[in-house]
C-alpha cells in the first residue's frame, strides 16, 4: 500500500494536487492500495496547520488505519514537497514502512538529515529546474544517503513538474513495482 502526502497546506497544497494525483495513480498501476488525504485543516479535515508536527500525526494515523485494513501488504511512504518531508520523516522511523519516496524534495529549506543511515529503499524524483531543491542540493543529499537509493531527474521540470507529470508517474510506478508490488497471479 502507498500513502501519498500533499504539498504545503499554507500554499494551496491539497490531496487534489496534480503531482499527488499522478503519484497515487502510479501506485494503483503497480497494484497497490493507495491513500491520499488532506492534512489537518485542509478541505473538510478538522484542525489547523501544525508546522509539520501535527501533519506527521496525520500520517501515523493513516498508517495505523491502512495497516489494520491491509496487514499483509507492504507500506510505501510517498510525498511531494512539504509532504515529502513529512512522509519521509514518518516512514524512516516506522518499521512497517518498506520504502520511501520523495518528489520535489525541498532540499533548500528542509533538514533531511534523518534520512542518513536509513537502509530502506529510497527514491527521489526531482526536476532539474526545481528552485526549492536544486541539482547541487539534491545531489549532496543523495550522496549522504545509504543504499539502496535511486535518484531520478526529470529534465526541464520545475518544482511542480509542469508538463512533465508522465515521467514522474512512470518513475514512481516502476520503483513501486520493484520494491512493493504484490506478486501477479499466473
Amino acid at each position: 500500500m502507498t500513502i501519498v502526502c500533499h504539498p504545503h497546506p499554507l500554499y494551496g497544497g491539497t490531496m487534489h494536487n496534480k503531482v499527488v494525483h499522478r503519484a497515487a495513480k502510479a501506485a494503483m498501476q503497480a497494484g497497490l492500495p493507495v491513500l491520499r488525504f488532506n492534512f489537518r485543516g485542509i478541505g473538510k479535515s478538522a484542525g489547523e496547520f501544525a508546522h509539520g508536527v501535527g501533519e506527521r500525526e496525520n500520517v501515523r494515523a493513516a498508517l495505523d488505519l491502512l495497516s489494520t485494513r491491509f496487514p499483509e501488504v507492504p507500506v510505501c511512504m510517498l510525498g511531494f514537497s512539504f509532504g515529502a518531508v513529512v512522509a519521509l520523516a514518518v516512514g524512516t522511523a516506522d518499521r512497517r514502512v518498506r520504502a520511501l519516496m520523495g518528489l520535489g524534495v525541498p532540499a533548500a529549506s528542509a533538514d533531511l538529515g534523518f534520512l542518513r543511515g536509513v537502509t530502506k529503499p529510497k527514491l527521489i524524483v526531482q526536476g532539474t529546474e526545481d528552485i526549492f531543491g536544486t541539482r547541487g542540493q539534491v545531489e549532496t543529499l543523495f550522496a549522504s544517503l545509504a543504499q539502496p537509493k535511486r535518484l531520478h531527474w526529470v529534465e526541464g521540470a520545475d518544482h511542480f513538474f509542469a508538463g512533465k507529470l508522465n515521467p514522474v508517474q512512470t518513475a514512481v510506478r516502476c520503483f513501486l513495482q520493484e520494491v512493493a508490488a504484490p506478486p501477479r497471479a499466473e
